[in-house]
């Protein structure tokens, strides 16, 4: 394998020289350039990625840690949509900026966090972004002051720099929405209370009637999900079958997230409610494998996942390049609403023509 000192000899300069055109970090005439590159070619030389990076303390190489590969056995997780999306979008990003995206799996096991890091450091990677599988709040092991962070769909209490979805937004969004389609009798099935994403919809539902001059009733408030899909099943058949009757019920569902939409839907036909005609649903994700599939076609509010991807490769890239400071403030992506048919248009006329069938969940 020929080296730098043959490509020297047979252009007839110094191995300094031939240093010079290859690192570009000091001026070279064009004709030496030239002779140099005719070398290099002729001989075939390959330079040394490992030895350059060395000398310039830059590998081209960025570490990525996230569950979003064995995340198949975790479908229940309160992400309507893998994490893979993330990641696939940082991919693209990194792969744009020349650099190489080093991939690691926890395995489902938090503990498996602090060794990945450590072989990152190792590998001398320039940058490192975490990818959680729903908006939350995590703790990672100290990473060195000079090692770029960028957290993903999650954040800390460090104040490391992080993209999140702007659930609030989201939510408000479609209530707004509905507020403009005639609804004012709007019912909210929530995912588990003790997740982040739950609060912030909750305030972004009450932002949106508090700017309608709706008055916010608790009693069109529920959760639709705790535990698991059997014990989900009967806690939304119950929640559903409350609001239902209600003096005044809810002219429509919203949903935290689509996979409860799928149910809901299930629920209100076995009840004989036909949607949207009698009752509206809408959801939240744009998991489209579920909301361009059902019949009608589910309204919904799209998690921005592949927004959220690039913008954390992009942040991440600023801050090794010095463009810009690290900063504690989040980045708050928001997703559109994307509205189909499972939401009524409705007219004052139309309010009291809700049919409630009463049924044994039994």
């Amino acid at each position: 394998m020929a080296t730098i000192y043959d490509v020297a000899k047979a252009a007839g300069v110094s191995p300094k020289t031939v240093s010079r055109v290859l690192n570009s970090d000091a001026p070279v005439g064009a004709a030496t350039r030239e002779v140099v590159e005719k070398a290099m070619r002729e001989l075939g030389y390959v330079p040394s990625n490992a030895a350059r990076s060395m000398r310039s303390n830059k590998t081209g190489l960025i570490g990525l840690i996230t569950g979003a590969i064995s995340m198949s056995q975790e479908l229940e997780q309160p992400a309507g949509l893998p994490e893979l999306f993330i990641v696939q979008s940082i991919q693209r990003a990194i792969a744009a900026s020349g650099r190489t995206l080093m991939i690691a799996d926890t395995g489902g096991v938090p503990g498996s966090i602090p060794p990945l890091v450590q072989t990152f450091l190792e590998h001398r990677v320039e940058g490192l972004i975490y990818v959680a599988g729903h908006h939350q709040r995590i703790e990672l092991p100290p990473i060195p002051a000079d090692t770029p962070v960028v957290l993903a769909n999650c954040f800390d209490d460090a104040g490391t720099p992080c993209v999140i979805p702007d659930d609030r937004r989201g939510e408000r969004d479609l209530v707004q929405r509905l507020v403009k389609a005639g609804h004012s009798r709007i019912a909210y099935l929530t995912l588990r209370p003790d997740i982040v994403a739950t609060g912030l919809r909750i305030a972004g539902y009450r932002d949106a009637l508090d700017a309608n001059g709706i008055a916010y009733d608790e009693e069109l408030v529920d959760t639709g999900e705790i535990t698991g899909p059997e014990e989900d099943a009967q806690l939304l058949w119950n929640a559903i079958d409350r609001l239902l009757n209600l003096p005044q019920p809810p002219t429509v569902f919203c949903c935290g997230n689509d996979k409860m939409a799928l149910r809901v839907y299930g629920i209100l036909r076995s009840r004989g409610l036909k949607v949207p005609d009698e009752i509206s649903v809408a959801g939240y994700d744009n998991y489209r494998i579920i909301a361009e599939t059902l019949y009608p076609p589910l309204t919904t509010v799209e998690l921005p996942y592949i927004a959220m991807g690039l913008r954390a490769a992009q942040r991440l890239l600023s801050l090794i390049s010095g463009e810009s400071r690290s900063t504690s403030e989040p980045a708050l992506v928001a997703g559109p609403v994307y509205w189909r048919n499972s939401v009524t248009e409705l007219q004052p006329a139309n309010v009291s023509k809700l049919k409630i069938v009463r049924e044994d969940p039994k």
